[in-house]
């Protein structure tokens, strides 16, 4: 007696296994492709919102409300440079006249962490005014922060602070929801081993970006408007 015969015939005949696994391959080659497809597309469209960032506080249109995009204060190596050019570039424009009022936006999603906060105080050593700050302490997102500046804030015009990977990606959220936004792009951080991270990080968050925006997505939160009084208008220098 052949006791392998049983065995071979609970196995599926070999031709159908290849076939099967061709499938699979081409099934999972096919969902690579539109990823990397989606991805290029994604990399495009908020590539070109570029031409609406300024490097150059003298050369970039002045505009009441300034909305400075949050991040962690504090990183794994020490204060985080992101966190301080985002600061020095807010301050220069509000000392140049180019914005009257901040909205400082960031994530506050629990007691022992308020990145609204610390902009405040950072802003405030480097000279703005604390009645022309405004904390947006629901800004846990790029996307939060921008139609929150919208929708709780009134502002349907504002210049974005951010690096300029940042602002690129934001003015594009911004566009796509029918706001009228320009950016300053705040310096980079050049050390590599933070280039090559933030570059894969930010592939993924533009493709996310658009996925908000095809899925109609909004923000986690709204709440009561806040009113931002402009008394004098912006100072064209």
């Amino acid at each position: 007696m052949d006791w392998r015969r049983p065995i071979r015939c609970l196995l599926p005949p070999p031709g159908k296994t290849r076939r099967k696994l061709r499938s699979a391959v081409l099934a999972a080659v096919g969902i690579i492709a539109a990823a990397g497809c989606f991805t290029l597309y994604a990399n495009i469209v908020v590539e070109r919102c570029g031409e609406r960032v300024s490097t150059d506080v003298d050369e970039i249109e002045a505009r009441e409300v300034g909305l400075l995009l949050g991040t962690k204060p504090h990183g794994k190596y020490g204060p985080n440079l992101y966190f301080r050019y985002r600061i020095e570039a807010a301050a220069e424009l509000y000392h140049a006249g180019k914005i009257r009022r901040i909205i400082v936006s960031g994530d506050n999603s629990r007691k022992d962490y308020n990145e609204p906060e610390a902009m405040r105080r950072a802003l405030e050593a480097r000279g703005v005014k604390p009645e022309d700050i405004y904390e947006d302490y629901a800004g846990f997102r790029t996307l939060d922060s921008v139609i929150r500046a919208d929708k709780v804030f009134g502002q349907k015009r504002f210049t974005v602070i951010s690096q300029m990977f940042h602002c690129k990606r934001a003015l594009y959220l911004a566009e796509r929801n029918g706001i009228d936004a320009i950016g300053f792009a705040a310096q980079d951080v050049r050390a590599p081993r933070f280039r090559l991270r933030n570059h894969l990080r930010e592939t993924l968050s533009r493709s996310a970006a658009v996925l908000d925006i095809l899925l109609g997505r909004g923000p986690h939160f709204l709440g009561d408007p806040i009113r931002i009084d402009v008394q004098d208008k912006v100072s064209y220098n």
